[in-house]
């Protein structure tokens, strides 16, 4: 199997079949695109010394199975802290924008804390099989396993997930941008709804990390909440194997079908 994305010129990728959402093979699971963002950021003054902190992501649209431009750059920089902004577009229209935290490391390890216990390791877990009915594309280039539930069932959930594509064919691909093409699934894996029968689409995706994450694996302790006006929340904690890197949230835009 090829990446999810082919580069064209330095800033114009074709989308692969890979990337599409379960519901349509025209449009893209926000994964594979956050972690397209998450690449450019990674390149865009790159800086050894400094870590991402927090990106927050925008969905301006939906984001086509198709040729999509991608530019970046420094909008406050600084020495020790700094603001990188990001910006994803299909035929001139942004569809999805990122900015992020660059914040320059340090040695806290003596003070650490955030520990909250190891999860089982994927290969204890049982795999997840898709419903039939489910398109592939994303979800079917991702190794899904259980720790305690999964996207099929409805309710929060624990699920550990390994992108078994690099971002772009031909490229190695970093742990972070694995993560990001994990992260955007925590909505999913904790549904509260049948999904048959209920929109809840995620508007945002945001992500705050307490250390740089490692490996392949990432696990999504998910949970989401809906109010009473159409409006939820999904959070979860990220894990890797070497217990949790931070945690995630995203606003849900929620209606019956």
């Amino acid at each position: 199997m090829a990446g999810f994305y082919e580069r064209l010129t330095a800033s114009r990728y074709r989308s692969t079949e890979h990337t599409a959402g379960p519901w349509s093979t025209e449009s893209q699971h926000l994964g594979p695109p956050s972690a397209l963002l998450v690449r450019e950021l990674e390149k865009t003054a790159p800086r050894e010394d400094a870590l991402l902190s927090r990106v927050v992501l925008d969905v301006l649209g939906p984001v086509p199975v198709a040729d999509l431009e991608v530019s970046a750059s420094v909008l406050r920089p600084g020495r020790s802290v700094e603001l990188l902004g990001a910006e994803l577009s299909h035929e001139g229209r942004v569809v999805l924008r990122a900015q992020a935290w660059r914040i320059t490391s340090g040695d806290t390890a003596a003070v650490a804390s955030g520990f909250s216990g190891m999860l089982p390791e994927p290969p204890a877990c049982p795999r997840i099989v898709m419903p039939a009915d489910w398109s592939c594309g994303y979800l079917d280039a991702v190794d899904w396993r259980t720790v305690d539930g999964d996207m099929v069932t409805p309710g929060d959930a624990i699920v550990w997930g390994k992108p078994l594509l690099p971002t772009v064919d031909g490229e190695e691909t970093t742990a972070v941008q694995r993560l990001f093409t994990i992260a955007d699934s925590a909505s999913g894996v904790s549904s509260r709804l049948d999904i048959r029968k209920w929109f809840a689409i995620n508007t945002d995706l945001s992500v705050h990390l307490h250390r740089e994450p490692r490996g392949s694996w990432f696990a999504l302790e998910a949970a989401t909440v809906v109010g009473p006006t159409g409006v939820g929340v999904a959070t979860s904690v990220v894990h890797d194997l070497l217990g949790p890197v931070g945690r995630t949230a995203q606003s849900l835009y929620v209606r019956e079908r």
